[in-house]
């Protein structure tokens, strides 16, 4: 027992003894740091009492305050020691307990246990977590706070914590960055004033974070939901608690609350919120913001125009110069506004008091405020260029020679409209059908008719057979057409001819919708003038075709009520044919290809190219035009080139697209007629405007360049009559001439 009662004196000593410096180093620290409390009055005379000395040191009053870095580590010096001090006397204590436990308490904890039948010792007595270290009781107070002061905040027991030495500088900063590998995983703890090395496991969290990914590695952030409610219809409720009564009963303190907000905005207390009206409209200032530092940076800006500053004009008392005459004030009255060198007469005033107010002043600033909104605020840049390097490129008219520019002769003899006329194939005969019932037959050379064929109907087309081993020429009239044999060539030809047309073997006879069509010979007069065959068809007959070969024959009667609009016959055979089960469109026109079995057939809008062999549609070009005239062919059959009643021509590239490659425009009035040559690259249209117009057009065998297309030249002649001008066009088979026929019953030859 004494021995015990030894251990525990010596242990409230030396408690008592620790207890007794760490206040007294407590004092002597904030002496030390307390450098606002003390006056220069009190400092000077305890430099004077005891001769400037603390503790065996001269003090000097004035380096406490300029000399503060070396204040704060005497400070931390200072503090160290007492921490160890504390430590080493925490040491010893707690090894006296320690010692005394082992002592005596050592068998009554084993009796206690062997009584409880070896219970466990509780597991959160000593528990570690893993949340922040909260030396630092400051809380959330920012540490800028304590920017000027020697501590960073208080401990547990509300003793200051104090800011760690930092005697490093950029230099250091830069060495440390350069040479110490954890320096990239180094951070700043404000709160402890400490730098923290992260581990491995702290680093791959913050990248987790920084990445937007969850800070537990094993969390599963794709779970399956768990749906604790479907859709289906529980047989028990969730909960069978009856409803509060506050539910379906109104509430009083709400009612209360109303009634004093209506009663407040009755007596007027309370107003409710206007309305902002915006009938008037809101007005901006377009120019407020601009800063003209950043306006001047730009070469393209251009300021709001100024004002003219006033002259001698605006003055009330202008001098006698200024001052309109009676001349000069009616002349002033008689311009018009914009022309006016002044927007007032100026006059003369007494005083300035008898001034009037300007009528016009209103007018006038509303007139610039337009000058400020409407002018452009921004520089164009001008580009010199020369308007002849707009023009494209084209070679001159004298260098696509030869082509016709003169008109040579005319062919009179018609009484009516000439609506189509053809050459022969050997280039030395002309035909001719008009609306007085005949066909005549012109030699080129000579403008003489040799033969006059009646008809007896107006004609609408005519066309000579290409092979040049017979001499036929097919006439379309009303709804009949005619094959006339008008032995304008040698004997074997003729011979060869007449015997193509006197074939009756080979006549298939004609079933089903065909059997509209008929065959028949002519016979007495019609035979000694040259008719050989007819063809009768059901409706009026308006363009005929040859196939290139001469055996065929296309014939075109357009009916929107029909699917007979084209039929194709065979000469030889005696056969005709419906290609098509339906037309879609109205059809205009029809031609052959030159060279492949391809067959066109023109509508109003579009023209549909049909493959004879396999019996189907291979392409559709669209015109781009309301109503198509007329169509030609190119001898190399890749090009086709419409004219439309609207004043245009379209150049078609079968190898390039479905669309026109060239739309021209150089008529005035409907386009009748177009036509290509045989051999020259040219191609020539016919307009009611009276002219024919003749365009280079060269086709080119290299697929990547394109046709090149010239007008060359307007030829004039025809008389418009009934607002009708030239009706059909065509080449000469060999030479660069053209003719034409026109509604004034004439035939013009340019050559």
């Amino acid at each position: 027992m004494r021995r015990k009662e030894e251990q525990r004196e010596n242990m409230s000593k030396a408690k008592e003894k620790s207890v007794r410096k760490r206040s007294g180093e407590e004092e002597q620290e904030e002496e030390i740091f307390s450098f606002s409390s003390k006056q220069p009055a009190e400092e000077e005379e305890e430099g004077g009492e005891g001769g400037g000395r603390r503790g065996g040191r001269r003090i000097c009053p004035t380096a406490r305050t300029a000399c503060s870095p070396a204040w704060r580590i005497l400070g931390v010096t200072v503090r160290r020691r007492r921490r160890r001090r504390e430590e080493e006397e925490e040491g010893d204590v707690k090894s006296g307990d320690e010692e005394e436990t082992a002592q005596q308490g050592a068998p009554s904890v084993l009796k206690e246990q062997e009584e409880e039948g070896g219970e466990k010792e509780d597991e959160y007595e000593n528990d570690t977590s893993d949340e922040e270290d909260i030396r630092n009781t400051v809380g959330n107070v920012p540490m800028e706070w304590y920017r000027d002061f020697p501590h960073l905040g208080y401990d547990l027991d509300g003793r200051k914590i104090y800011k760690p030495i930092r005697s490093q500088d950029e230099l250091d900063h830069f060495l440390d960055k350069m040479e110490n590998p954890d320096y990239w995983r180094t951070v700043h703890d404000k709160q402890t004033g400490s730098d923290i090395t992260l581990s491995e496991e702290q680093v791959a969290l913050v990248r987790r974070l920084q990445s937007g990914r969850f800070g537990d590695v094993d969390f599963n952030e794709y779970q399956p939901t768990v749906e604790y409610f479907s859709r289906d219809v529980m047989l028990h409720p969730v909960t069978n608690r009856p409803a509060d009564k506050r539910s379906f009963i109104p509430s009083l303190i709400e009612k209360e609350k109303v009634s004093k907000l209506v009663h407040a905005i009755k007596m007027g207390w309370i107003k409710p919120r206007r309305v902002e009206d915006d009938s008037r409209g809101r007005y901006y200032d377009l120019w407020a913001s601009e800063d003209s530092s950043i306006l001047a940076r730009h070469k393209m800006h251009l300021p709001a125009p100024k004002i003219p500053l006033p002259g001698h004009q605006e003055s009330y008392n202008p001098p006698p110069e200024f001052l309109f005459n009676e001349e000069e004030r009616a002349l002033w009255e008689q311009q018009d506004a914009a022309d006016r060198k002044l927007p007032f007469v100026p006059r003369k005033f007494s005083s300035l008091r008898s001034v009037p107010a300007f009528p016009r002043f209103v007018h006038e600033r509303f007139e610039r405020c337009l000058d400020l909104y409407l002018c452009p605020r921004q520089r164009k840049m001008r580009v010199n260029v020369d308007p002849e390097d707009l023009i494209p490129k084209l070679p001159k008219p004298r260098d696509l020679q030869p082509f016709p520019t003169t008109q040579s002769l005319v062919y009179r003899g018609h009484s009516g409209l000439i609506r189509s006329i053809s050459v022969s194939p050997t280039g030395q005969w002309l035909a001719s059908g008009s609306d007085d019932g005949s066909v005549r037959f012109w030699e080129v050379c000579s403008s003489r008719c040799l033969k006059t064929v009646q008809v007896g109907g107006a004609v609408r087309s005519v066309t000579w057979n290409p092979n040049t081993a017979v001499c036929l020429l097919a006439v379309a009239l009303d709804s009949r057409v005619l094959l006339l044999s008008p032995s304008l060539a040698d004997r074997q030809v003729v011979s060869a001819s007449e015997l193509l047309l006197s074939d009756k073997e080979g006549a298939e006879p004609v079933q089903g919708a065909e059997s509209l069509v008929t065959w028949s010979e002519a016979e007495g007069e019609e035979l000694n003038e040259g008719i050989r065959l007819k063809i009768q068809h059901p409706k009026a007959v308006h363009q005929v075709a040859w196939h290139a070969k001469g055996d065929y024959l296309a014939s075109v009667m357009p009916d929107h009520s029909s699917h007979l609009q084209v039929l194709i016959h065979q000469v030889s055979r005696r056969r005709s044919q419906n290609p098509f089960r339906r037309n879609k469109g109205l059809v205009q026109r029809v031609s052959f290809h030159p060279l492949r079995p391809y067959f066109f057939v023109a509508t109003q809008r579009s023209v549909r190219i049909y493959n004879l062999l396999k019996q189907e549609m291979t392409k559709k070009l669209q015109a781009n035009a309301k109503w198509i005239s007329s169509m030609a062919v190119h001898p190399g059959g890749d090009h086709v080139i419409c004219g439309s009643y609207d004043c245009r021509l379209s150049w078609f590239d079968l190898d390039l697209s479905t669309k026109p490659y060239r739309m021209l425009r150089h008529h005035k009035k409907a386009v009748r007629g177009v036509a290509y040559h045989r051999f020259y690259p040219l191609f020539a249209s016919a307009s009611d405007d009276g002219s024919v117009i003749v365009c280079h057009g060269t086709v080119y065998n290299d697929l990547l360049q394109n046709p090149l297309i010239v007008p060359v030249k307007v030829l004039r002649g025809h008389a418009v009559s009934q607002d009708l001008g030239v009706l059909d066009v065509t080449f000469h088979p060999s030479q660069p001439w053209v003719f034409s026929s026109g509604a004034d019953a004439t035939i013009r030859l340019y050559t």
